[in-house]
């Protein structure tokens, strides 16, 4: 298991949100901490402590100038997303991007659109593709989630569908939205699904709230899942844990590999 860290924009600067409070009304978004620091300070301090494979996700409209700030602080180092599409997918590989992450592009009135995800993987090669498989539960499974998470897709997390998507696609990034942003746990029943499931890399994020949630994600996810950690993190704001001790902790899993 890797650590995967994240720069999270919304409106241009760097914020831990609660995912399922993401509405077109700013008065609706639940922040639960606001940087002063730019972009590129995060960035740089991940590549320092050696943690390639992040994200920087752009929540919204206006955040392409912070994005572009994160990616040049590290070359190739970390990876995009957030309103990626064929139009623009060259343009922040171009910026530096070393993968681009994208869910919204790929569907249409919530149904996946092969044509438009065949497209996007032909164009930048299917080793720099992320899918964003985030997603929320309803009634009889786990639904993907699009527009900041708001609108349910007719797509169902189950093995045949991660084993088909998997062959567009470099890795997957799941958010359990359900539970993202709440620092309340993780949402160990959909951790179960993916170990059990994935054909390839996958990040985990959501819930996350102290070591415990970080060494079950190690044993529930069979070694097959690496996570991702945003409000609970002290440089966020966070108190169930220091960014420094997810590092040592991430260099030990490393090192016993």
């Amino acid at each position: 298991m890797r650590f995967r860290p994240c720069i999270d924009l919304h409106q241009g600067k760097v914020k831990q949100i609660v995912g399922s409070t993401l509405v077109d009304d700013p008065a609706s978004v639940r922040t639960n901490f606001a940087s002063d620091l730019p972009p590129s300070h995060y960035a740089a301090m991940y590549r320092r402590d050696e943690l390639p494979g992040g994200h920087v996700i752009m929540l919204g409209p206006g955040n392409e100038a912070a994005a572009a700030d994160a990616l040049a602080a590290w070359p190739g180092g970390m990876q995009v997303g957030g309103g990626i599409t064929a139009d623009n997918a060259l343009h922040w590989l171009e910026k530096g991007a070393s993968h681009l992450i994208v869910t919204s592009h790929v569907f249409h009135d919530g149904v996946l659109d092969r044509e438009r995800l065949t497209r996007l993987t032909q164009l930048v090669g299917r080793k720099r593709l992320v899918l964003d498989l985030s997603c929320r539960w309803r009634q009889d499974g786990y639904y993907v989630v699009t527009d900041r998470w708001q609108k349910f897709t007719t797509l169902r997390i189950s093995p045949e569908t991660l084993d088909d998507l998997g062959t567009y696609c470099d890795e997957f990034l799941v958010h359990a939205v359900d539970v993202e942003g709440k620092c309340m746990g993780i949402d160990v029943r959909l951790l179960n699904l993916l170990a059990a499931s994935v054909p390839v890399p996958t990040t985990y994020a959501g819930g996350v709230a102290s070591l415990a949630d970080l060494e079950l994600i190690r044993s529930g996810g069979r070694q097959r899942i690496d996570v991702t950690v945003g409000s609970a993190l002290d440089i966020f704001g966070g108190s169930g844990l220091r960014y420094q001790e997810v590092v040592a902790y991430h260099a030990r899993l490393a090192s016993a590999s």
